[in-house]
Parts: C-alpha cells; sequence; structure tokens
C-alpha cells in the first residue's frame, strides 16, 4: 500500500536551492558564517535532492523560517490613489517647460556669439525647436489632446 508522500520526501527545485542558496549569502555577509562553513553549507545546497535535504541548513541562522512553520499571509495590496488627469496645455508644460528653457540658453549663446563677431550669424537654435514643435503637436493631437477623452 502506497503511503502519503509528505513534504521532506518531495524533490526540491532549482528554485529551492537559489533560495536556500542566496539566504546563505545573506549570513555569510552578515558575518553569522565563516567562508569554510558557507562553502560546504552551499556545496551541499546544490547538492540537494529534496526538501529533507535542504531542511537542516538554514535552523540555526536567524531570520531564516522553516517552510513548516512559515505563516504565508496574503499580500493586501495598498489603495492606489486616484490617477489625476490635468488638463492637455498642463501637461505639456510640465515637459516644454524645461525645453524651453534649453532652447533659451542657445538662443543667449547665439546672440553672445554674433555680439561678438558684430553681425548676425546663422540661427542654429532654430534647430531646437523642431523637437519642440512635434512635441507640443504630439501631446496636442495625440492621446492627451482635448478631443480624446
Amino acid at each position: 500500500m502506497l503511503r502519503p508522500m509528505g513534504r521532506e520526501d518531495m524533490r526540491a527545485g532549482d528554485s529551492d536551492r537559489k533560495t536556500v542558496a542566496d539566504q546563505l549569502k545573506t549570513a555569510l555577509d552578515e558575518g553569522r558564517l565563516d567562508l569554510s562553513e558557507y562553502d560546504d553549507r552551499l556545496q551541499r545546497t546544490y547538492a540537494a535532492k529534496t526538501y529533507a535535504d535542504l531542511d537542516g541548513l538554514l535552523t540555526d541562522l536567524p531570520g531564516t523560517v522553516p517552510v513548516q512553520r512559515a505563516q504565508v499571509q496574503p499580500h493586501t495590496p495598498a489603495a492606489a490613489p486616484a490617477p489625476q488627469t490635468a488638463s492637455p496645455a498642463r501637461q505639456i508644460a510640465q515637459w516644454a517647460g524645461p525645453y524651453g528653457a534649453v532652447i533659451v540658453v542657445c538662443v543667449l549663446i547665439w546672440a553672445i556669439t554674433s555680439a561678438s563677431a558684430g553681425h548676425l550669424t546663422y540661427f542654429w537654435p532654430v534647430w531646437m525647436l523642431i523637437p519642440l514643435v512635434f512635441g507640443v503637436c504630439g501631446q496636442w493631437f495625440g492621446k492627451g489632446g482635448p478631443h480624446r477623452r
């Protein structure tokens, strides 16, 4: 007659061995195990075939609870705040404001170099406006625009 298989007779998986190895590494980092003891337990961890082989490796270390005595509690997610929908103009201002400051700095650099040259030089900051125009149009007419709710 077959007897029911207990947890200790079940075969351990790679993730079970990895979990024990991580806990042993933590114990080594905290100074709870010396290097030779860590190495010995790590070898026994990766050689373990069943849960019974893994059970004795962590029992003398604080902060590790054997699976038999663990009390798993369901995860209760915190209530997420309701998403606030900002107006399209506000959304544009949130990212275009800092980019506008970059454009202002570029225009100032252009103005200083033009003044030092004695004549107006090529207005290269216009190239900085192209991404701004595309971004504003994309934000206004795309997903965040006023026509799509």
